[in-house]
């Protein structure tokens, strides 16, 4: 049952996929989706869930860049990604700012170095909380599910929050909390840092970011 909900859990999150029923024995999955799916995103959806195809190559074998149907789906995994690891990195900064902690740490000082950091950890963690749920809700069970989640690209969601933190503090001068004026321009950069990277592991090695 664990198997046949992670292949079922992949494929439900690829966009414009309206319907997914999967069987164990014979493995078989019967998808219905809508217009501008392609059946290559399918299969590296089945692969990034630790599952082969008989017949298929593995991911990566007919690499390109103009896949359009791959650029649409990292841009949708990048997108929430980008929701899971702003929830913990805008609210830690708004943190800052609201009780005034950033004004009050001298630049450059060990605290200000441990409090720069930590947005980036409290995004990871709302990112890996948010992916958890996604897939419980795809009914997997809460272990497999935090393990899948644990398993998503750090690579990806680091170069993301590393991005929207460097946006604000040009907004703020360097100083720790949040300008309201860059959330847009950080959301933005945040978006496009990684995407070119989650287009290449999920057209290279079937892997999604989320």
């Amino acid at each position: 049952m664990g198997c046949a909900g992670s292949v079922k859990s992949a494929l439900e999150e690829v966009e414009g996929v309206e319907a997914v029923e999967v069987t164990i024995d014979p493995g078989k999955a019967t998808v219905t989706t809508g217009a501008g799916v392609s059946r290559s995103i399918l299969i590296s959806a089945v692969m990034a869930s630790g599952f082969g195809i008989e017949g298929e190559d593995s991911p990566g074998s007919d690499f390109n860049w103009g896949d359009t149907s791959v650029w649409k789906q990292s841009a949708h995994n990048t997108k929430w990604c980008l929701l899971g690891c702003s929830i913990g990195e805008f609210a830690t900064l708004g943190a800052y700012s609201v009780f005034s902690i950033g004004a009050s740490v001298v630049t450059g000082s060990p605290m200000y170095y441990f409090l720069l950091i930590l947005p980036l950890i409290n995004g990871l963690i709302t990112s890996v909380m948010l992916e958890t749920g996604i897939l419980m809700k795809g009914q997997m069970d809460f272990s497999n599910a935090l393990q899948t989640a644990l398993g998503m690209s750090f690579i990806s969601m680091l170069m993301m929050e590393i991005a929207m933190e460097i946006t604000d503090l040009l907004f703020t001068g360097g100083e720790l909390g949040m300008n309201p004026i860059a959330i847009p321009f950080m959301l933005a950069v945040g978006f496009l840092t990684p995407w070119p990277f989650n287009y290449w592991r999920l057209k290279k090695l079937g892997k999604a970011c989320h």
